[in-house]
């Protein structure tokens, strides 16, 4: 590896984190509106966390339920992002392998986070769909998700399976 390994924060709906996390073994990630270019960034080792602003996405005269939690923690495995045909739409991603980990909400820490410039705005980083964090925050995202700090850079496929 020719990187220390990064962090990562993805947005999506807890509904869609959740089918990442669940749905498949290994699981996967999926970001902004299935995009290639943002998971190019993302490497195996590198650690993620998905933050769900709500419960699913909004819909034509449907509301979102709001939820704002941290919902899934996991190692990116080795791999190249890879097309996914879900019948007609065909988003990239990138295999993951979720630790357990419980949901926490994101208010008790918003006043800790360094990646946090104005509290007034907390929400502004998150509209990216993906960004970088430092290994302080994301030790705090995963204190509160009660997810065991994770040692080695890369998981190993078999610890996938």
């Amino acid at each position: 590896m020719d990187r220390a390994p990064r962090n990562w924060i993805a947005v999506a709906s807890a509904e869609h984190a959740r089918r990442g996390r669940d749905e498949l073994q290994p699981g996967f990630m999926q970001v902004c509106h299935g995009q290639c270019a943002p998971l190019r960034r993302v490497a195996p080792g590198d650690r993620v966390t998905y933050y769900a602003p709500a419960l699913r996405q909004a819909r034509r005269g449907v509301a979102a339920v709001p939820m704002q939690c941290f919902v899934s923690f996991g190692i990116v495995l080795p791999g190249e992002p890879y097309a996914f045909d879900m019948g007609g739409f065909v988003p990239w991603r990138r295999d993951v392998h979720y630790l357990p980990a419980r949901e926490a909400p994101i208010h008790p820490l918003l006043d800790h986070f360094a990646f946090v410039e104005d509290r007034a705005r907390w929400g502004a980083r998150f509209r990216f769909g993906l960004f970088s964090i430092s290994d302080a925050d994301m030790r705090l995202i995963a204190g509160a998700m009660q997810v065991a700090w994770p040692q080695q850079a890369v998981v190993e496929p078999a610890l996938a399976a």
